[in-house]
């Protein structure tokens, strides 16, 4: 079985593939700058990777401000490899995003879209899991939506998946040989942005409008309608947003 590094072992996904990966026989170890290991200054990498297999990276950057996102990604992940093949680490596994591959004019996923430039480029035999939108998100993306007290989003398609399923196809990604290519995996049901949200505040009983406004920003930034959905051959997750609400009730 496979000495496995999970980076970012701590956070929501991390945490359920490092469990997900024990349960299967493999030694999957969490490591964060709380677990004294930090990709930015470099401070415990070296001896966090020693006699490591697998490299999962599901880490994530505290600020999505265009410099702050991409000077994370990049510097995290030149730590990272640089690390890996001085270790002899044999795949090194990257959750990023459906969509980073088209244009788009959204910072976060220009700094993804990095990340994974280096990745390929590396000479580290890799794969790249791009998810959808998670469910675990939606109330935050009504937060961040509002003007004037009411939610406003765009149409723009979404097919939003749960974490659980998403920590799932990053476990059986990291248990397997790297595909050194790219993979996509999303939820089974697309909703415009505005309706995602919608239903899903309105089981949870916020009374909050969403308003369909098509000159509204996700995340700051303009999207397309066919941006944020998976292409033809992703691999398709059972969990419905209807299935996921009443055993998801909001944190407060």
């Amino acid at each position: 079985m496979a000495r496995i590094i999970v980076i970012g072992g701590t956070g929501l996904i991390g945490s359920k593939v490092v469990a997900k990966l024990n349960e299967h026989g493999h030694e999957a170890i969490p490591a964060a700058p709380s677990t004294g290991v930090d990709t930015i200054t470099g401070e415990g990498v070296a001896d966090a990777l020693a006699g490591a297999d697998v490299v999962v990276d599901v880490s994530n950057s505290p600020s999505f401000e265009a410099k702050a996102v991409l000077d994370f990604f990049t510097t995290s992940t030149n730590t990272l490899l640089a690390a890996e093949k001085h270790a002899g680490v044999k795949h090194h596994v990257a959750l990023t995003i459906v969509g980073t591959n088209r244009p788009n004019n959204i910072d976060y996923f220009a700094a993804k879209a990095a990340q994974e430039k280096l990745i390929r480029e590396s000479g580290v035999p890799y794969s790249l899991v791009h998810a959808t939108q998670f469910f675990e998100f939606l109330g935050a993306i009504a937060d961040t939506s509002m003007v004037d007290g009411a939610v406003h989003l765009p149409g723009s398609l979404v097919q939003p998946m749960a974490a659980e399923d998403v920590a799932t196809a990053v476990t059986r990604t990291a248990a397997g040989a790297p595909l050194n290519a790219d993979i996509e995996i999303a939820g089974p049901e697309q909703f415009g942005l505005d309706e995602f949200v919608r239903r899903g505040l309105a089981f949870r009983g916020d009374p909050r409008e969403v308003v369909r406004d098509e000159s509204a920003t996700y995340y700051g930034a303009l999207v397309g309608e066919r941006e944020l959905v998976p292409v033809d051959g992703a691999q398709i997750f059972a969990t419905t947003l209807a299935d996921w609400l009443p055993l998801n009730p909001p944190r407060h």
